[in-house]
């Protein structure tokens, strides 16, 4: 709960910090270029690995293997696209760095344990 206060308060201020300084070295116009061009390469980004995704998903589940790694992938994916269709360049960032699979994979195992600490502290009962 913490880190969802800090981003919803603390990352809107710095971007807004970035946006006025990005405005003051590079222009209003290309720093407002850069926010559509991040969005855009984002949209396309996260829709070319959105179906890769799906693609490892259906396969896993035609073999009889449980699809763990393909759904984390495909919220990481969700959640980059969403990130890099925000406009802001620290969200950007974070967008770009869960929708890149050789990044994507380095943030997976600590994913990975918090999904399985989480269930611990819930204590959820799931099938081995």
């Amino acid at each position: 709960m913490k880190f969802i206060m800090l981003f919803l308060i603390i990352v809107p201020a710095l971007e807004i910090w970035l946006f006025i300084l990005s405005g003051n070295l590079l222009g209003v116009w290309p720093t407002i270029g850069l926010i559509i061009l991040t969005g855009v390469i984002g949209a396309y980004l996260a829709r070319q690995q959105g179906i890769e995704a799906i693609r490892k998903l259906q396969d896993q589940v035609r073999q009889g293997e449980p699809p763990g790694n393909a759904i984390i992938d495909g919220v990481c994916i969700l959640v980059g696209g969403v990130l890099l269709l925000t406009p802001g360049f620290i969200t950007d960032t974070i967008g770009f760095f869960l929708l890149f699979p050789i990044t994507r994979g380095m943030l997976k195992p600590v994913l990975i344990k918090m999904i399985r600490k989480w269930i611990e502290q819930k204590n959820i009962i799931i099938f081995r």
